[in-house]
Order: structure tokens, then C-alpha cells, then sequence
């Protein structure tokens, strides 16, 4: 059984959905201890436990201490397997995060999962960034990935629900060359007038067009839904910004907020963002291969030793044309 130091470096949730998603990839009982106890809020939160089941369902895993306030957990993988489930945080919780510890898993078994909670929160990657980059990314590999936004949630009601569907296979080694992915912004509110929809996408065309020259995709996305919220992703082939609305704030400052996200990666050197980085140090050490990014996140240097604690060994630095390279 192979234990794992859960306030090690960043100490987040992404330590513990990765430590999961490798055990079951690897067939390998994991404890995990001291969960996220550098946080304000320590221990497992009910995204964390959602992306738990979700693993857990991929692999017939018998887990102890999966529950809300747990700083203990021990997550003990079966062989992999195709299902089809049904993960509901119970909070707005991102369903982004849950699928960043579903995906690697269900890639190699195949499978289904439809999440509900919140698909634009704070602090964590839009749907859109995963359906309109990370998922082109990871087809440009091989990856046999279907997305359904059926609904939107947001902070503080949730509500949303994505499904997504994943046919088994290898994927090629990672390249970022092969991934050509346009530019594009998607503006989305729930539950709002439609001009909130239409400022938040102008201010982001205004800024970003200028720069990087006409949007290959301007999208709105207007809907009624269980909770009310607004956001802006946009994206420059493997670079992205996103931003979110809240009372008070002018749909056109989120337009540039996330507009100025993006060109803000946009100035510095590498082949993709520093949060898809992050999302892509997984891939790499299971497939081999090399991508240059902006920046090393203190996300990707978590992950760099958790994935060395799981025998993956990644090599990065500085590249000589500029950014960071990682290599395995």
C-alpha cells in the first residue's frame, strides 16, 4: 500500500485526484493522509469525494473515509472497467475537476460519466475550457471523447450537468503540434437578460481582435437553469482565459477580464497555458512524449512529485526556446 502525504506542496485537491486516478491506472492501493490540512477548510470537500466515486466506478475500488471532512482516505483500485455513472456533487462544486481525475482513467477503460454541479466556478477550469481545448487536445491524440452540456450551474445553487462519453484506447504520445485549435470565445449566461450574453462577448472580441486578429468562434449560450450566473472563456489554439460574472459587475468587464486572461498567456513563450499544463502532466508520463508551457504552476510542481512518488519520472526546465519544457 503506497501513502501519500496529502498537505505535501500545494496540498490541494488536485493531489488527491490524481493520487487516485494513478492508483487506478496502476492497479495500486493508495492512502492518502492529511488531507488538504494546509487549507482553511481542510479535508475532503464534496467535489473531492464526487471525483473519488467517479474513479472508484471505473475501477470497482472499495474506498474508506470518503466523506465530507475526511483527512483519511484509503482508496483500494479493482481491474479496470467500462460504466456508466451518475456523479452528483450536492454542491456547485466544478464538474470540471471531477472529469480532470475521471478522464485518465476512462480513456484507457472506456466508459460514461454524467456529473451535476457547477460548470463555471471560482478557482477552477470553465466547461468550456474542457470542452473547447483540453478535449480537442486530447482527440488530437486519439482520444475518442463526446461532451453534453446539458445544463449550466453556478455559485451558489450549482445544478449543471454534463455528460461525457469515452471510447477505451492509447493515446498517442503527447505533441502539442498536433493539436491545431483555432481562436474563439464563448459567452454564457443562465437566467439572465440576453444583453449580458451579448456585452460579455463584445468586450471580449473588442479586446482580443485587435491583438490576435478575427475569433474563428464567438458563441452565446443563454439559458434558463436551476442557478444564475454569467462567464466568458475564450481561447487562442492551446491558451485560454475565462472570467465570470457576479452582481454588480458589468458584463463587459468580464468580457476583458477574460479576454485579458488569455492575452496575458498570449505574451509569453510556450506551446500551451500553464492550467493545461497542469492537466496534461498525467497523459504525458502515462504516454510519453514533450510540450514547452508558459509557466510551472505550483499545481504542475505538486504533481511533478506525486507522479515521481507513483514512479513516473518527468523531466523539465527551462526550454531554450523559451517557457518551460516537460519531457518523459
Amino acid at each position: 500500500m503506497r501513502t501519500v502525504d496529502g498537505a505535501r506542496l500545494e496540498g490541494g485537491g488536485q493531489l488527491v485526484r490524481t493520487a487516485v486516478a494513478l492508483a487506478a491506472l496502476g492497479a495500486e492501493p493508495v492512502t492518502i493522509e492529511h488531507v488538504r490540512a494546509g487549507r482553511e477548510a481542510p479535508g475532503l470537500h464534496p467535489q473531492h469525494v464526487a471525483a473519488v466515486r467517479a474513479v472508484a466506478g471505473c475501477c470497482g475500488a472499495e474506498v474508506e473515509g470518503l466523506e465530507r471532512g475526511s483527512d483519511r482516505l484509503v482508496f483500494s483500485p479493482g481491474p479496470l472497467r467500462r460504466a456508466d455513472q451518475r456523479v452528483e456533487i450536492g454542491t456547485a462544486g466544478g464538474i470540471a475537476l471531477v472529469l480532470q481525475a475521471w478522464l485518465p482513467v476512462a480513456l484507457e477503460a472506456g466508459g460514461a460519466v454524467t456529473v451535476v454541479g457547477g460548470t463555471e466556478v471560482p478557482l477552477g477550469p470553465t466547461i468550456d475550457f474542457a470542452d473547447r481545448v483540453l478535449l480537442p487536445f486530447l482527440r488530437a491524440h486519439g482520444g475518442e471523447i463526446r461532451l453534453d452540456l446539458r445544463q449550466r450551474g453556478y455559485v451558489p445553487r450549482g445544478g449543471g450537468e454534463v455528460r461525457v462519453e469515452v471510447e477505451p484506447g492509447r493515446l498517442r504520445p503527447i505533441d502539442a503540434g498536433r493539436a491545431e485549435n483555432g481562436s474563439g470565445a464563448v459567452s454564457a449566461a443562465a437566467n439572465l437578460p440576453r444583453h449580458v450574453v451579448e456585452r460579455q462577448l463584445a468586450a471580449a472580441r473588442g479586446a482580443l481582435e485587435p491583438a490576435i486578429g478575427p475569433l474563428g468562434t464567438a458563441e452565446m449560450d443563454l439559458r434558463s437553469g436551476p442557478s444564475t450566473g454569467s462567464s466568458v472563456t475564450c481561447w487562442d489554439g492551446l491558451r485560454a482565459g475565462s472570467a465570470l460574472g457576479r452582481r454588480g459587475h458589468p458584463a463587459e468587464a468580464v468580457g476583458r477580464e477574460a479576454a485579458d486572461a488569455l492575452l496575458a498567456e498570449l505574451r509569453l513563450p510556450g506551446e500551451v497555458d500553464r492550467h493545461l499544463a497542469d492537466q496534461l502532466l498525467v497523459y504525458l508520463a502515462r504516454h510519453g512524449g514533450a510540450f514547452t508551457a508558459t509557466a510551472c504552476t505550483r499545481h504542475a510542481v505538486t504533481l511533478l512529485w506525486l507522479l515521481e512518488e507513483f514512479g513516473y519520472a518527468i523531466e523539465h526546465g527551462p526550454s531554450p526556446s523559451g517557457g518551460e519544457q516537460f519531457a518523459a
